[in-house]
């Protein structure tokens, strides 16, 4: 079976032109071609800001690009027919598709209502702040431009269980509605980390659970996605998703995969969510993403012996889905923490060409971001074809020294002339020797990442000693395979 590869496919920068599901159909070809068969799409519903919404700002998640509400039909990508064709075309390519969704907030209401609520400490969310006192709050949905067409369902105050603004009073702050708590399982930081922004729904109340199920359910029944992507799981009562995706799994009688988005570096508690929503999901390897960052930034200090300890893909490689950047990591974005570009090839390597792990490409490593004037990652695209014809077979990891390290992907007969040896360093240059396997005595290696480089030869018991120059990472491919990726990878 070849190997899968997904992308991010959109940063945060991107033109609100709404012309965007159209371009991903005239990039499918070129993405299969280069090794990615999976795309994560951003939120395909109206947000607050309408066209210009990135899709986090979730205001309603029935219109897909069609009706005129928040100031525009279509979304900032482009309209609902343009998705649905998006979706369609990337899935007959052999690109499978995964939605983003975001159930844990709203915002952009239409109507305010007055309810009793408490001011709660910021920094301390089970800290009231003063006696509960009447708030004007924005919590009516009822999407007239909308009227009814696909669910008659609309929203008030009793389906959230807090805001962070009063409107009469023009005062923010975190408010937590009379008669209702913080979900009781959610992330500890802040005592209580239910409340992220807008008005946060109460999965506690029935009501609410039976609103976002019925949409789950019509979603897939509409759009026909491989899968989803989950934003801010940990904002939201552990057991929800749980729950919620066994239903929508039973509806649309299909196994379907999901990633959720936990964002902590602490791998205890990514393993304890995955035990209470019993592996229903995989998450995001937000712990490697941090070894990267503390690696690069560290002047050569890190030991990158210790480097894939403690994430997923060390503990739980079933449910990790390794990254390196992705749309909220990019500079100007709230958790701003941006892998630098020397690092960036080591990083992509070791999540691109390791057996386990299921990696994810970010958009703009990929093409670059514009916006702040980011090239795209050199060699990207080469390790993602390398991914995908070459990176096989048994692996044996060679993480034995506290600069250079490496692994070896030994091969198999089911395609052809795979085996890699991946060798890297945060310091300076050095070698290592590394065993093959006897299958490539006498045959001759090559540094796909340099193309003026002078091969090594395997010895008649499959060892060879491999190089890395200072700070980088060096991918060793047999001659034929190097043939073939410098005549089909720029």
């Amino acid at each position: 079976m070849d190997n899968k590869t997904m992308m991010q496919y959109f940063e945060w920068y991107l033109p609100a032109n709404g012309l965007f599901w159209d371009r991903c159909v005239a990039q499918a070809d070129k993405l299969k071609e280069n090794g990615i068969n999976m795309l994560w799409l951003p939120p395909a519903y109206k947000g607050a800001t309408g066209k210009n919404s990135v899709g986090y700002d979730v205001y309603d998640t029935y219109d897909l690009g069609e009706f005129d509400q928040r100031g525009s039909v279509s979304t900032k990508y482009g309209t609902r027919d343009q998705y649905l064709n998006a979706v369609h075309v990337l899935q007959e390519k052999g690109i499978e598709v995964y939605v983003d969704i975001v159930l844990n907030h709203m915002t952009g209401a239409d109507e305010v209502e007055e309810v009793i609520a408490v001011e709660n400490n910021p920094e301390n969310r089970e800290e009231d702040i003063g006696e509960p006192a009447p708030r004007t709050v924005w919590t009516k949905y009822t999407f007239p431009g909308r009227n009814g067409k696909y669910s008659e369902f609309t929203w008030n105050h009793t389906h959230f269980n807090g805001t962070d603004w009063d409107e009469e009073a023009q005062q923010s702050g975190i408010f937590l509605f009379d008669g209702k708590a913080w979900n009781s399982e959610t992330d500890d930081e802040f005592a209580n980390f239910d409340y992220l922004m807008g008005t946060d729904l109460d999965m506690e109340n029935p009501e609410t659970v039976k609103a976002v199920t019925d949409w789950g359910k019509w979603y897939l029944d509409t759009v026909h996605p491989n899968g989803f992507r989950i934003d801010a799981v940990k904002h939201i009562r552990f057991e929800f998703y749980r729950d919620w995706l066994k239903e929508l799994r039973g509806h649309y009688g299909y196994d379907f995969f999901a990633v959720g988005e936990y964002w902590s570096s602490e791998i205890d508690k990514l393993t304890h969510y995955l035990d209470v929503v019993e592996d229903s999901m995989s998450l995001f390897d937000v712990p490697l993403h941090f070894a990267f960052h503390d690696c690069a930034f560290s002047n050569g200090h890190y030991n990158m012996s210790e480097l894939l300890d403690n994430t997923l893909l060390d503990l739980k490689p079933n449910n990790a889905v390794t990254f390196v950047d992705n749309h909220d990591t990019q500079p100007g974005q709230s958790l701003y923490s941006f892998i630098p570009t020397w690092f960036k090839p080591i990083a992509y390597a070791i999540i691109l060409l390791r057996a386990e792990g299921l990696p994810c490409v970010f958009y703009g490593d990929y093409y670059g971001i514009p916006n702040d004037n980011i090239p795209a990652v050199p060699s990207l695209k080469k390790l993602v074809y390398i991914r995908k014809k070459y990176a096989y077979g048994e692996q044996e990891d060679y993480f034995d020294d506290d600069s250079v390290v490496g692994f070896v992907r030994r091969g198999d007969e089911e395609h052809w002339n795979s085996g890699v040896a991946v060798l890297m360093t945060n310091a300076e240059c050095g070698s290592k020797v590394m065993k093959l396997g006897q299958q490539f005595a006498g045959k001759l290696f090559f540094n796909a990442m340099d193309l003026t480089n002078i091969p090594v030869t395997v010895d008649e018991d499959g060892n060879a000693e491999f190089y890395v120059d200072g700070g980088s990472v060096s991918v060793w491919v047999t001659e034929e395979a190097y043939k073939d990726i410098c005549l089909n990878i720029e």
